[in-house]
């Protein structure tokens, strides 16, 4: 944006400017005389109503002031005004070629990614990924959040220097804007001087210099009301020109507001997420970091109860079944009496064992003697018959 400075301030001024323009060369050349059309007076009177008193007595004072023999005022008419305007015109482009509001946009979508960026899922773990892991997710959720807050500081730093920019900006727009209207005025009092002393010679001076010609019959005075003619007619196309620039300076108003309106909306945008987004954004942030502990601490209190409860119902199972088995075992003898009984089994069955046994052997030690008997018996019978 241009500097504030390099607006000019004054009102209206009207001057004449003749200065470095070829002197007219008398053609005595027998031209035919254009016709110059009338100027609408409805026109001037609405233009004229426009206008307070001070400025339509500078406009009647002026008009006697124009020289329409004059070819370099014609030429150099209103180029004053024209060349502020042209001036004014590329100062208001400068502003607009200057102006990056794209650039804040990127950084409020730059501030919107670094807050999505701040994630506090809760990591997933087991009773001991707990103690292991439970400080580094903190830890992680701590760093993340001062990155996030460091970007998000940064940004902001950048926005609120735009807005000073901007606020700069909006204030320069409004002088551009008054001085338009200037201009502008400027433009209308310099038509209006114009149309006024263009009517007055061709409404009184240029018939009679036609009228002298006729009645002369000398190409001296025929070719003084033509070049009066040609002057008139560009004069007539100079107004023209100022109009045109004068409609410039009316289609510049609502420029001017537009781009003002453009900076004074991103400019409350900036204020309100200054204002209202970027705490309540930071609050959040702490919110989620206080959640994340709180759902840390949540979640180490639920796995150290259930652990608790796990190893009291461990317990109270190993002591009841330790229980029992020292009742059952406080209630049994020193034998049991299914020990002595299967013991008296055994005891009464190797008795009988071992009387069978015993009969058995006396048995068959009856019929060893009785066969022994018969053995030696035997043998002594040999024994005589060897002898005999």
């Amino acid at each position: 944006m241009s500097d504030q400075n390099n607006i000019p301030q004054e009102g209206p001024q009207l001057e004449l400017v003749t200065n470095d323009v070829p002197e007219l060369v008398l053609d005595t050349t027998d031209v035919p005389m254009p016709a110059v059309p009338a100027v609408p007076k409805d026109e001037q009177l609405v233009e004229r109503a426009r206008l307070t008193p001070a400025e339509q007595q500078q406009v009647d004072e002026f008009a006697e002031q124009i020289d329409l023999h004059n070819s370099a005022l014609i030429m150099q008419y209103g180029t004053g005004a024209q060349k502020k305007m042209g001036t004014f015109s590329e100062s208001a482009l400068s502003s607009v070629r200057s102006k990056d509001l794209g650039e804040v946009g990127g950084m409020l979508t730059s501030l919107v990614n670094q807050l999505r960026s701040f994630d506090v899922q809760e990591e997933k773990g087991g009773f001991l990924g707990l103690f292991r892991k439970g400080g580094n997710k903190v830890n992680a959720i701590k760093a993340k959040y001062a990155t996030a807050e460091k970007n998000v500081e940064e940004i902001v730093q950048a926005l609120e220097a735009h807005q000073v920019t901007l606020l700069k900006d909006i204030a320069t727009l409004d002088k551009m804007y008054e001085q338009n209207v200037v201009y502008f005025k400027e433009l209308t009092m310099y038509i209006l001087a114009g149309k006024k002393k263009l009517a007055e010679v061709l409404e009184a001076e240029l018939p009679a210099l036609r009228e002298k010609a006729q009645q002369s019959g000398l190409p001296e005075d025929a070719q003084a009301a033509n070049d009066l003619a040609n002057l008139c007619d560009r004069f007539e196309k100079k107004l023209y020109d100022l109009e045109l620039t004068r409609t410039i300076s009316i289609q510049m108003a609502p420029q001017i507001r537009m781009i003002q309106n453009n900076d004074t909306l991103m400019n409350e945008k900036i204020q309100s997420t200054l204002v209202n987004t970027i705490p309540l954004w930071k609050s959040q942030m702490v919110l989620a970091l206080g959640v994340a502990h709180s759902q840390q601490a949540a979640t180490a209190q639920r796995q150290v109860t259930d652990m608790t409860n796990e190893l009291l119902r461990k317990n109270s199972e190993a002591l009841k079944t330790a229980t029992i088995e020292t009742a059952k075992e406080s209630e049994r003898g020193i034998v049991d009496i299914e020990t002595l009984q299967q013991t008296n089994r055994n005891l009464i069955e190797s008795l009988d064992e071992v009387v069978r046994i015993q009969t058995e052997g006396r048995q068959k030690r009856a019929e060893a003697e009785a066969e022994l008997g018969r053995i030696e018996g035997e043998l002594k019978d040999k024994l005589l018959q060897l002898r005999s």
